[in-house]
């Protein structure tokens, strides 16, 4: 029953804080919001026990599928370097620097364990990042960056931070062993995760040929590909992140999502919708829920260390310093490789300004899978010693967690005002070419329909053909005028057309909503039945949504 009331309070909470800041306008991210709220509730007297192992079993399968998922593929292939020069250089480059600047900083620290502290938060947190550059504000380079980059950063710092635990337990540590060991743990992770997707998509495939497309069963199994990759893999002793990884990517490549019916795939878009933010919020609820009892735990290991909490909060922020400057540097580091390797092959390159590189320094956050990771350290307990310095490891982890979200919410919305748009994005382009091609093989359709109607003798049903066509062709003709920005058509026309379409748009809303209170109505007059209702009640969502994706490919006004 406890476990039942936590759950339910946890989806009541997650429910109300994205509500919550939105009616009251917080200038805040809502991961800072969410985070607040777990630490008022857990002061209020709500504590939730934080298993790591079960918390990167829940959370992180799913949530790197999905990012994986949506993650655009060119993109992520012309960038692979750039991703891979921060997900695995800095990484190294973060453990090996940071380790020897906590060591210097706090000398009870050992090396190795001051490595494991570094190596834990050297990853950027993947659910953090996309709540902090969300909106298209930011560049979309340098989205597609930071989110490649925390979709693969994970498991080259959780494997640094293995054997960092090992060394700092036995004393033990070789080279050549930790790398044969990250290659097989990183390309078998891959090579599972590749695998198994791709047979879960094959055997998708042959049912949908077969006409079983039934969504809710479609839906059930694309939940538990996720977790079956994650553990297989973990079983395997290969990457399980990376495995998750490489199945998100793996089934947009098969295409399978494609052959499945409308209503599935709507169906599917909601569901993983509803679970990225649902998992979303609980994480950062968790962590809130987390924290106070970390500030005391820190606390009470600073009284009885004889040191003053002011030190530990100085030594939090002297960490996280030199984090962002490590960042900053090895992103510096990066831009100046592409440049020179950009002249000496005669090629042209994109430079990031120091703005930009603020940005991608600031947004490399870190999130619960730190917490989740310094919490799986092993206790002291009457037959094993622990973690040498766990408390404080974890404390300094926790401070350092909070502060990188404090950094990036405060220092991100003016580092991003002042950014130009990235005028090479090629999207929004791409976008309107595509749309204007379906125009105008609609068109074509129409025309040749058109065509072989003049052949055929008049009567009702060739009158009543004809009418369809003409509106049809008015239709697409419009669309195509709307999205052919080579038109010689003046502003103004341009312009009343676009607000002809809103008031158009506007008045079928309008109408939707008209029809979703008289449905309403006859229900509790019950003069329709549940099923119908629900029946009805899904036409007009699709009517509504095919009115919004219009809505939404209108430009803004003001951009003409």
């Amino acid at each position: 029953m406890n476990i039942l009331f936590i759950v339910l309070a946890l989806l009541t909470v997650t429910g109300l804080t994205a509500l919550l800041a939105k009616i009251c306008r917080i200038p805040l991210p809502l991961p800072l919001i969410q985070i607040a709220i777990g630490s008022l509730t857990a002061l209020g007297g709500l504590q939730v026990g934080f298993d790591p192992d079960i918390f990167l079993l829940l959370f992180i399968p799913p949530l790197l599928f999905a990012d994986a998922y949506r993650m655009p593929m060119r993109e992520f292939g012309e960038l692979r370097n750039v991703i891979i020069f921060l997900a695995l250089g800095l990484v190294v480059f973060t453990t090996i620097g940071c380790g020897y600047f906590i060591h210097w900083l706090i000398p009870p620290i050992i090396l190795p364990a001051a490595f494991a502290l570094a190596a834990v938060l050297s990853p950027t947190d993947a659910v953090s990042v996309g709540s902090m550059i969300e909106g298209g504000k930011a560049p979309a380079r340098v989205v597609h960056i930071l989110h490649g980059e925390a979709l693969l950063n994970d498991a080259s710092g959780l494997v640094c931070f293995k054997f960092a635990v090992v060394a700092a337990m036995t004393g033990i540590f070789s080279f050549q062993h930790a790398l044969a060991v990250f290659c097989v743990m990183s390309v078998g992770g891959v090579l599972i995760g590749c695998g198994l997707a791709w047979a879960a998509c094959r055997a998708e495939h042959l049912l949908l040929v077969r006409g079983y497309d039934d969504a809710p069963t479609h839906i059930t199994l694309a939940m538990i590909l996720p977790f079956a990759i994650y553990l297989i893999a973990d079983s395997l002793h290969c990457s399980g992140i990376l495995a998750a990884v490489a199945g998100g990517m793996t089934v947009k490549f098969t295409g399978v999502m494609n052959e499945a019916t409308t209503e599935t795939r709507l169906r599917a878009a909601t569901v993983w919708d509803m679970v990225n933010f649902t998992f979303n919020a609980a994480i950062f609820l968790l962590l809130g829920l987390q924290l106070p009892q970390l500030v005391r735990n820190g606390f009470q290991l600073a009284r009885e260390g004889g040191v003053s909490p002011w030190k530990l909060l100085v030594a939090i922020l002297l960490i996280q310093l030199i984090m962002s400057v490590t960042r900053f540097f090895w992103i510096w580091l990066s831009t100046t490789a592409r440049r020179i390797i950009a002249r000496i092959r005669h090629r042209n390159t994109v430079i990031p300004s120091l703005r930009t590189m603020a940005v991608m320094t600031v947004a490399g956050t870190r999130g619960a899978l730190t917490l989740a990771a310094i919490l799986s350290l092993p206790v002291a307990t009457t037959v094993s010693t622990g973690f040498p310095g766990r408390d404080l490891l974890v404390t300094l982890a926790a401070g350092v967690i909070i502060c990188s979200l404090l950094l990036a919410s405060l220092t991100m919305p003016p580092l991003l005002a002042g950014l130009a748009p990235d005028d090479n994005d090629p999207t929004q382009r791409e976008l309107n070419a595509m749309r204007i091609e379906l125009a105008e093989v609609a068109l074509h359709f129409l025309h040749k329909q058109q065509n072989d109607l003049a052949l055929q003798d008049e009567n009702e049903s060739h009158d009543l053909k004809q009418e369809a066509i003409s509106r049809l062709l008015h239709e697409y003709q419009d669309m195509q005028r709307r999205l052919d920005d080579t038109e010689a058509a003046e502003d103004e026309i341009r312009l009343t057309a676009i607000r002809e379409k809103r008031t158009e748009l506007s008045l079928r809303f309008h109408i939707i909503r008209n029809m979703r209170e008289l449905l309403h109505k006859r229900v509790v007059e019950k003069r329709i039945n549940d099923e119908t209702e629900w029946t009805i009640r899904q036409e007009l969502d699709f009517m509504e949504r095919e009115l919004q994706i219009e809505a939404k490919a209108l430009p803004p006004v003001h951009d003409i």
